[in-house]
């Protein structure tokens, strides 16, 4: 599986070594350094994936991530040295699909970046779209429609939105929607599950204060079920 990534790092050792994984991936990886290079590039060249700094000069990562969720559907894996929670949910709730902490294994990165290409990448297959009520969840096209009208999902809220789907009422677990989401069972980051869930519900819910599709289930996670309201 072969993609073009956009790699947007000021510090020249991380980006050099980022670079060469990628390389012997057989990916094809632009470098830049700044905020303003990465959305240029990034609107230019329409990458597959984008591997984006926190700490970028200019713009910083906030703002580039605000900026490719606006313009396209690019998953976007961050990299920040700040590991504060308050900081890692505001880069998912940005629409970041994935985030890692400085220092952090070569190994897990490339496992971190193919699992976001392998959802995003992977070939048609045969599949039905999952209905719930007014939602329709479209696994081969990657679309999600909300009572006729399109849904723009990140990867990973399309994933957490696939998974429930395809069994409503059903209540899952943050750790279980964390699997689906990222392919890691990481308890330390089923915080990140909820930024999702609440960006999932700004987009299919009429009142997302009041959710009639995605509900929480105290004390257990979350499941979809048939609201009856319209988006």
């Amino acid at each position: 599986m072969c993609a073009h990534i956009l790699v947007a790092e000021d510090d020249d050792i991380q980006a050099e070594l980022i670079r060469r994984l990628l390389l012997k991936e057989g990916h094809t990886t632009v470098v830049v350094s700044d905020g303003r290079a990465a959305i240029d590039e990034a609107g230019s060249r329409r990458p597959d994936l984008v591997v984006l700094d926190l700490m970028l000069p200019g713009i910083d990562g906030f703002g580039v991530c605000r900026v490719l969720r606006r313009d396209q559907d690019v998953p976007v894996l961050m990299l920040t040295a700040r590991s504060a929670e308050e900081d890692v949910l505001l880069g998912l709730d940005l629409g970041a699909d994935d985030y890692m902490t400085k220092p952090y294994s070569p190994r897990e990165l490339l496992a971190r970046i193919r699992t976001l290409l392998r959802r995003t990448l992977r070939p048609a297959e045969s599949s039905p779209a999952l209905r719930v009520g007014g939602i329709s969840v479209d696994p081969v096209r990657h679309k999600v429609v909300c009572d006729g009208a399109p849904v723009d999902c990140t990867p990973g809220e399309f994933a957490i939105l696939r998974a429930m789907a395809a069994e409503p009422d059903r209540v899952f677990t943050r750790r279980q929607l964390l699997q689906h989401t990222r392919g890691h069972d990481r308890a330390s980051t089923e915080r990140a599950i909820d930024a999702h869930i609440m960006n999932l519900r700004k987009k299919i819910e009429p009142n997302p204060r009041t959710p009639a599709r995605l509900l929480t289930v105290f004390g257990v996670g979350y499941k979809l079920v048939d609201g009856r309201h319209d988006c």
